[in-house]
């Protein structure tokens, strides 16, 4: 069954200061093949690391983490859960961030988000949580203990990772239209 979603982006980021996935509000972004140049995910290939446990630590490898992308309603959830104020983006080392979707983290592998530009990404999965983030945010909240408690609170809430099908630009503001032959299971809700 074929679904068409739309979305809206309310930010675009990189991240640009080496050894930092903290990323960095841009009023646009250029992808090509291999991510947003400049990026520090982008490439074509990476070096297998703690994600990739199958292969030798070090192998090349296809990146299927090109591009990050989160929703504000999850991040909003995620705050709620670990009682703070807010989770920004930047913090989790987003390329994008979405609004009009709950569950966004549920959409399924293999879904396209096409933009305005014609550039289209192609989704890679959920972007598991892991440790590096709750540590940023609890630089940022350093009266709670919050570290170690985000892996778990941001379980199927993290946003997913994509590929760059379709070369382009990507703006703050410009409707992403999601195209998915499998049902969507989550909330879709577009603010004007």
């Amino acid at each position: 069954m074929f679904q068409k979603i739309e979305a809206k982006v309310l930010g675009v980021f990189m991240a640009t200061e080496k050894g930092s996935f903290i990323t960095e509000e841009r009023a646009e972004v250029q992808v090509e093949f291999g991510g947003i140049p400049g990026d520090l995910h982008f490439g074509l290939t990476k070096k297998a690391g703690e994600r990739e446990p199958m292969y030798e630590k070090g192998t090349e490898i296809f990146n299927r983490r090109q591009i990050s992308i989160v929703s504000a309603e999850e991040c909003a959830e995620v705050a709620q859960l670990l009682k703070i104020e807010e989770v920004r983006p930047e913090w989790l080392g987003a390329n994008l961030i979405v609004e009009g979707i709950d569950d966004f983290t549920l959409l399924k592998e293999g879904s396209r988000i096409v933009f305005p530009s014609g550039a289209a990404l192609l989704c890679e999965g959920v972007n598991h949580p892991c440790i590096h983030p709750g540590k940023v945010i609890q630089s940022q909240y350093p009266e709670k203990k919050i570290a170690g408690k985000f892996v778990k609170m941001a379980y199927d809430r993290r946003g997913i990772v994509c590929i760059v099908e379709k070369t382009g630009i990507i703006k703050k503001g410009d409707k992403a239209v999601i195209h998915s032959y499998e049902p969507f299971k989550g909330k879709v809700e577009l603010s004007n």
